[in-house]
């Protein structure tokens, strides 16, 4: 959820598309207020053409994302998708909020408003949102957020009032109304852009991991493969749907035509929406030791570098894997191959990119729900793998899916 008209010299003349970009200058409220629209209408399509679940997400100060409140985009949701798609928040950055029982109130509130529909996403955060936007000290990141996933989770399954007594959350009642209509609660979806710990956490606690990421499956193997290794390490089964993946897509009738529509607003997102000075990018303390060290062995610092500085080039774009475009055939061989590759049973299918205008958006939604998603629905299928991580107020369309296909 860009803004999707940032001057043409934006890139050149601001320091960063996070942080610093002057709000007054650039922002103009009116505009938001029709971005705000059309990204609700997007959805609500979603939701009437079939897509399994419609997302939202939490960043801040940036004019890259600006769905500062995921909840309150969800609570509108929960009331305006009929088809009953999941409402899949990913998620609340659980390190900014003080206590952490927000946290627990509002998913419940929108699971219980959903009718059971809620995956509750907890992110770590992004060290603009979390270090730069709200103070919090780099190496308490993690703590913070290790802490608040198990004051929520208890929120959820402990009757109250209890007492909960931690470094950060010091609380003599803990006793939230309502709790979730999911039992025991609603199905936890952990966001991670390369964090090995996050790998542990979703072992332990029985969690999906989806890597977020705008740089293709090329460079999420590297990554997938330390995550399904470390999951073999632990004695984790090796169920696809554990695992979640990012791509950037742009479905058109042709390859050719796929060019000419996208091309620029591709370029627009890559030149400005990351237009981020790696001192913003990740603050000295954020990443741990352990961590740190996987992304030097993993090149991360390189690839995401080189990708910064990408210019109008369609042909490198493809190739890299940072987008997936063309016409529904490409598109759905290469997601295919993609999620083979990475092993992950759940796509997170990115449709608006950049300033790509309303219209073009619901096209690129549309081609996607009836020439695409019946080709890569079913991939998994053969392996008899369980979704034990979907919400349990969703609608399921793999079996009546299946069902249309066959007739």
């Amino acid at each position: 959820m860009p803004y999707r008209d940032l001057p043409a010299d934006f890139e050149s003349k601001y320091e960063s598309i996070w942080v610093t970009p002057p709000n007054t200058e650039l922002c103009d409220p009116q505009k938001v207020a029709q971005y705000y629209q059309w990204n609700l209408d997007e959805l609500e399509l979603a939701d009437q053409l079939g897509f399994d679940g419609v997302g939202v997400n939490e960043h801040h100060q940036n004019g890259y994302g600006f769905m500062a409140s995921p909840n309150l985009m969800a609570a509108a949701l929960a009331r305006r998708t009929p088809n009953n798609s999941a409402i899949m928040v990913l998620g609340n950055t659980l390190a900014l909020y003080a206590p952490a029982t927000r946290v627990a109130e509002e998913f419940a509130m929108l699971d219980v408003l959903s009718n059971g529909r809620l995956a509750a996403g907890f992110p770590v955060g992004t060290s603009m949102d979390v270090n730069f936007c709200y103070g919090v000290t780099p190496t308490e990141t993690r703590p913070r957020f290790r802490e608040a996933e198990e004051l929520i989770i208890k929120a959820w399954t402990q009757p109250g009032p209890f007492t909960f007594n931690g470094k950060f959350n010091k609380l003599r009642y803990v006793n939230p109304w309502p709790q979730p209509l999911q039992k025991p609660h609603p199905p936890v979806w952990l966001a991670g852009g390369g964090s090995v710990e996050t790998w542990d956490l979703a072992a332990r606690r029985d969690y999906t991991y989806s890597y977020l990421s705008f740089f293709g499956a090329k460079f999420g193997k590297k990554l997938m493969d330390g995550f399904w290794n470390r999951m073999d390490e632990l004695g984790v089964d090796r169920n696809p749907y554990r695992a979640g993946f990012a791509q950037q897509i742009c479905v058109s009738e042709t390859d050719e035509s796929a060019e000419k529509e996208y091309l620029e607003h591709c370029s627009y997102f890559f030149n400005k929406c990351l237009h981020i000075p790696p001192y913003f990018f990740e603050a000295p303390g954020y990443r741990t030791r352990k961590s740190t060290e996987f992304a030097i062995r993993t090149n991360q610092p390189g690839v995401i570098a080189a990708s910064a500085a990408l210019e109008k080039n369609w042909k490198t774009l493809n190739e890299e894997g940072f987008i997936i475009a063309g016409s529904p055939a490409t598109v759905a061989d290469k997601l295919i191959e993609a999620a083979k590759t990475l092993r992950v049973g759940n796509l997170h299918a990115l449709l608006q990119i950049g300033s790509m205008p309303h219209e073009l958006t619901k096209k690129n939604i549309t081609l996607f729900a009836e020439e695409v998603i019946p080709r890569i629905r079913h991939i998994w299928d053969d392996e008899g793998w369980e979704h034990r991580w979907w919400p349990k107020g969703a609608a399921n369309r793999s079996k009546s899916s299946s069902a249309a296909s066959q007739a």
